[in-house]
């Protein structure tokens, strides 16, 4: 766990080491007045009490309690500093890092564990310092500094107060044992819980349009219970190893008061020291019960650690080279690639001239979006190499690499925020003309007068204000801001009506001028002019080239085509 901590609080690490010392300082200063207060105790038993003394112990004890309050003050607004600088800065942190994942990660999680990672475990960690640290330094430090007052007085009775502490070692063994079993297991049901509630919510129309929407709340509840029923064993089970120490604290007590008495009865020692051991012995053990429970809270909160720690440690697709392509072809050099055990891509060898237009068809799970994935490096090829411009894109700078690129897919998504903003992401720095002129190549502007706010009207989440033509076009003026020399297009037309399907493919002819660009198409209508056509089937390469020339070799191309032609006219029938 401090191992945790550390390269946690290296986020900022002169911050921590001064909470740190006040910490300490505060720690220290909470054990001062008992040890004071020996003093008094001492006086009073005297055959004449100094009460001037008295008195001048008492204000000395009331300016500790003022310089503590000052330190504890100082101590709690520094520690909530740290700890939301932290949490802030490692979210931050995580969020980098995640979206330097390759699209595998995101296949080994579920949504809803990266966003409890995220959220509720690096809340977790703010705990760690906002509560228990304070208890723990106080526990640690007014305990040795209390017991530095106790050794002075008798060392026989401090030693029979501190014997008891390597006696609870096996309890406290037992319930980190505990917490970190069921620990583990109520954050996988907690996980379990965010994904089926994320997931009902996503397909709450679906479930909705088949009356689905109870059967489907049975298996939310079902996992809210077990989520109960963790978190119960979670709290209950540690509990008899806690109050085992507990009780152990209070046998120590008990048996350094039947030394005291022996003592006593012998003149070993006096009433005045025996006393002191009866009032400031049993505060010792104070500072210890409560870190007790503190303890266990750490060790859960340490599992939350490890998974945040777990996303820092997993591996990003940046690289540390540098090289920049002198021309923007595309190589694929045997590529194979599998998302599992089975390859979906096997042997790919062809290339893209610059400036050209590449078109991937074939029938659905023949790998096409597979390998434009893979241009697009949301993963990396298991062998081979994807090249631009005779460089391999895992040498290029993975913020210069994006920079080549630009993409339009079939499933548009817009960010809740206003159209402009929206445009604007595909170059931040772009000014207000630039962006109009984007939205007008992208015929943007044509649906813009019917909308409130026009540009500045908001989408909604993901885009649910707008149409599915009008989201596309949204990505369309992205993509044309952004400039790109290399343009990927997923299916940008394949799920729209003809009127929006026409002003796209205008919008498209204004982004693909002048680029190279890999196009995957159902609609063989609209890729008849590319420079290259590649028959993906069963991720192979099962024929390459022309429009016409893929005609004539009567194969899968032909055999897609004259299908498509037949089709064109469908029409439903009554029967």
């Amino acid at each position: 766990m401090i191992q945790n901590l550390k390269e946690v609080t290296s986020l900022n690490p002169k911050a921590t080491k001064k909470v740190i010392l006040w910490e300490i300082a505060h720690s220290v200063l909470i054990a001062c007045p008992s040890g004071i207060l020996l003093i008094i105790i001492w006086e009073l038993f005297a055959p004449q009490p100094n009460i001037q003394k008295i008195g001048m112990v008492v204000g000395f004890m009331l300016l500790m309690l003022l310089l503590q309050l000052f330190i504890a003050l100082r101590s709690l607004i520094l520690n909530n500093e740290l700890v939301y600088d932290l949490s802030s800065k490692l979210r931050i942190k995580l969020g980098n890092r995640i979206q330097r994942f390759s699209l595998g990660f995101f296949k080994k999680k579920d949504p809803g564990e990266i966003a409890s990672i995220v959220l509720q475990d690096v809340s977790n960690f703010e705990g760690i310092f906002g509560h228990s640290f304070g208890n723990l330094t106080t526990a640690i430090f007014g305990t040795v500094a209390l017991s530095g007052f106790l050794f002075i007085y008798d060392w026989r009775l401090t030693l029979c107060l501190l014997a008891v502490l390597p006696l609870i070692y096996p309890f406290l063994q037992a319930a980190n044992y505990v917490v970190r079993k069921f620990g583990k297991k109520k954050i996988e049901a907690r996980n379990q819980v965010g994904a089926l509630f994320l997931e009902y919510l996503q397909g709450i129309r679906h479930l909705k349009s088949y009356g689905l929407t109870g059967a489907k709340h049975e298996r939310l509840e079902r996992a809210f219970q077990d989520l109960r029923k963790k978190s119960i064993q979670l709290e209950a089970l540690p509990g008899p190893m806690i109050l085992m120490s507990a009780i152990l604290f209070e046998i120590g007590f008990l048996a350094m008061l039947a030394l005291g008495l022996y003592y006593l009865q012998g003149q070993t020692i006096s009433i005045p020291v025996l006393i002191t051991f009866l009032i400031l012995g049993y505060n010792l053990y104070g500072p210890l019960k409560i870190v007790m429970v503190d303890y266990l809270v750490l060790r859960f909160m340490n599992e939350s650690l490890d998974r945040v720690l777990a996303i820092l440690k997993e591996p990003t697709m940046e690289t540390t080279e540098n090289e920049i392509p002198r021309n923007y072809s595309i190589q694929f050099d045997q590529v194979s690639f599998g998302y599992l055990d089975t390859l979906n891509l096997k042997d790919i060898n062809f290339s893209i001239p610059e400036r050209s237009m590449c078109a991937l068809v074939g029938h659905s799970g023949s790998g096409k979006t597979t390998l434009a994935s893979l241009l697009a490096r949301f993963w990396d090829v298991q062998t081979g190499s994807i090249k631009i411009g005779n460089v391999d894109i895992r040498q290029i700078n993975q913020d210069k690499f994006y920079s080549f690129i630009s993409e339009v897919f079939q499933e548009v998504y817009l960010f809740d925020d206003s159209i402009y903003n929206n445009i604007k992401i595909g170059r931040p720095g772009a000014s207000k003309e630039e962006i109009i002129a984007a939205a007008e190549k992208a015929q943007v502007l044509d649906f813009l007068w019917d909308l409130p706010e026009g540009i500045d009207s908001l989408v909604g989440e993901g885009g649910s204000k707008l149409s599915g033509g009008q989201k596309q076009r949204i990505s369309i003026a992205r993509a044309l801001l952004k400039d790109a020399p290399i343009v990927i297009l997923d299916e940008a037309t394949a799920s729209l009506d003809p009127e929006n399907e026409i002003y796209i493919q205008q919008a498209i002819q204004e982004l693909v001028k002048s680029k190279t660009v890999l196009v995957i198409a159902h609609k063989l209508s609209t890729i008849q002019q590319a420079d290259q056509i590649i028959v993906l089937d069963k991720g192979m390469i099962a024929e390459k080239g022309k429009h016409t020339e893929l005609l004539q070799q009567q194969g899968i191309y032909s055999n897609m085509w004259h299908i498509q032609q037949q089709t064109g006219g469908w029409k439903m029938a009554k029967t």
